[in-house]
């Protein structure tokens, strides 16, 4: 392999590990404590902003991520025509970051 190769493979997998830093799961036991101690909101309110964006949805998946210092609720929908949506919400706030139709 040459000296060009190994850079780009360096560079690659230095921009993985960076990327996987900037963005972690928070593990499940970990959440109550963030809800009790008002750093987040209730996971209950937080679907609920999901599910008022999307009135005839079903939630299929979510995830609390700590990326670039604030925490991210990431829920995946299936709306009534089968439409998968996923949205992204500060879980802080309950404001609406991003959503995006698969």
């Amino acid at each position: 392999m040459n000296t060009t190769a190994k850079l780009m493979i360096a560079t690659l997998m230095g921009v993985a590990a960076s990327s996987a830093a900037l963005a972690d799961d928070v593990p499940y036991n970990q959440v109550q404590s963030l809800i009790k101690d008002g750093t987040i909101q209730s996971l209950d309110k937080l679907d609920k902003v999901a599910t008022d964006k999307h009135p005839e949805a079903t939630i299929t998946d979510t995830d609390l991520e700590h990326e670039y210092g604030r925490y991210i609720y990431q829920v995946e929908l299936r709306d009534a025509q089968g439409q998968e949506w996923d949205l992204d919400i500060d879980a802080t706030s309950g404001e609406l970051l991003s959503e995006e139709r698969d």
